[in-house]
């Protein structure tokens, strides 16, 4: 590739320092990746951000949003882009399909691919991919073949790959995506499963696609005819908690109007954790195991201290009929540790309470410091007997099932 930039030894340095700090965390495994992501000038696709900003290791770059301030594009932070770049083991003279462009990635699988290789990259808004256009053609990527297109419809005249890389929050996984993978294909997609978003790198087993790896991510949801939103429930008589359901609201939501007229019920489990340590099997083990499960944000200029969550814009939480409950946590006294408590409120919310913490007291005996499940996607349709797993969800053109592997 030539590269048409000549930038300064800052840019040299603070890039290196990213990929360098990378190593160190993981995230970078191959001696390919480290390789482009030391080559390739990030702050060049990147020119709303300042070099340091651009540079941060675990910060995205917003590049464009909507008149209410919603984010609707993005370079993902550094971390992000390795960890996605990992699990798609990229290797020369692939095909690959890019779902989202944003410029620096498509320079990054284009190094990856060589010149036996090929990049397409898709996005639905003309303004991303006139921008990503640009970006590549001026920084020596202008063989990357940029499209404009709702890439959940069909993709007419642009054959089979052997990696389709999505890098837009998805909901649902359309047909098209796995139509066009040439037998042994892999698709990498950010997934989000009862608001839980992971990235996920799937492999075809027969009938349906099985994961082979996953992690906690955050990326700008897709627009189009798979666009998805979420649905809030505000608590009658206090508009400052709402309630945010990925799969449908509750069957009868108005069993909550006076949850919040009764006292909170506080449980401590005696589960601690220390400050880093990851806790994504704990968030997967209770979407698998409460059928309410929801995620709670209570709004900081409204609150008035009905409910006391550690995180206010992000708690795990879970509704059974006129109960709800969230978890929260608080220090323990040697200040090293962070112990998990239920906060509930409802008629019930005793009972409701105790189950919730016995689910948390399961997962630290069972499943912390295991494998995460395996995710396995089958076409809609599929009979339940069909489709194994600890919990099946139902989504437009697929159902996914989440799985604990065998102790």
């Amino acid at each position: 590739m030539i590269h048409t930039t000549v930038e300064s030894d800052e840019a040299t340095r603070l890039r290196n320092k990213v990929v360098d700090q990378l190593v160190n965390d993981g995230a970078i495994s191959s001696p390919e990746v480290e390789a482009v992501m030391r080559m390739v000038p990030r702050h060049a696709f990147a020119p709303e951000a300042t070099l340091e900003k651009a540079y941060a290791p675990y910060s995205a770059v917003i590049t464009k949003t909507d008149e209410y301030g919603v984010q609707l594009s993005s370079v993902s932070a550094p971390q992000i882009q390795a960890l996605m770049l990992e699990q798609a083991q990229v290797r020369p003279s692939m095909r690959v399909l890019e779902i989202g462009s944003g410029g620096l990635n498509a320079a990054y699988l284009a190094e990856l691919v060589g010149e036996a290789g090929e990049v397409v990259t898709v996005d639905i808004d003309p303004v991303v991919t006139d921008r990503a256009g640009r970006m590549l053609d001026k920084h020596g990527y202008g063989r990357v073949r940029v499209v404009c297109a709702d890439a959940a419809e069909p993709l007419d005249g642009l054959g089979e790959f052997d990696l389709v890389m999505v890098t837009v929050g998805a909901w649902d996984l359309p047909p098209v995506w796995t139509d066009r993978l040439k037998p042994g294909g892999r698709l990498v997609v950010p997934l989000r499963m009862r608001g839980l978003t992971r990235s996920v790198s799937f492999t075809r087993a027969g009938d349906h696609l099985e994961s082979e790896s996953a992690f906690v991510c955050g990326f700008v949801p897709m627009q189009g005819s798979t666009a998805h939103q979420e649905e809030l429930l505000l608590i009658a008589g206090t508009p400052e908690i709402g309630l945010r359901f990925d799969d449908g609201l509750p069957a009868e939501p108005s069993l909550l109007d006076g949850a919040v007229t009764t006292p909170r019920v506080e449980v401590w489990t005696g589960v601690e954790v220390g400050r880093g340590e990851l806790v994504d099997t704990l968030q997967m083990h209770l979407a698998i195991t409460l059928p309410g499960f929801c995620v709670m944000a209570v709004d900081p200029d409204l609150d008035s201290g009905i409910v006391a969550p550690s995180n206010k814009s992000f708690s795990l939480a879970a509704v059974d009929g006129a109960d709800f409950a969230y978890l929260t946590v608080r220090r323990t006294e040697d200040d090293k540790n962070v112990e998990y408590g239920v906060h509930s409120l409802g008629p019930t919310a005793a009972a409701f309470a105790k189950t919730v913490a016995d689910h948390v007291r399961d997962w630290d005996r069972e499943r912390r410091g295991g494998p995460n499940p395996v995710i396995r996607v089958y076409p809609a349709g599929t009979p339940d007997d069909e489709i194994p797993g600890d919990r099946i969800i139902d989504k437009v053109h697929s159902r996914i099932s989440l799985a604990w592997p065998p102790a």
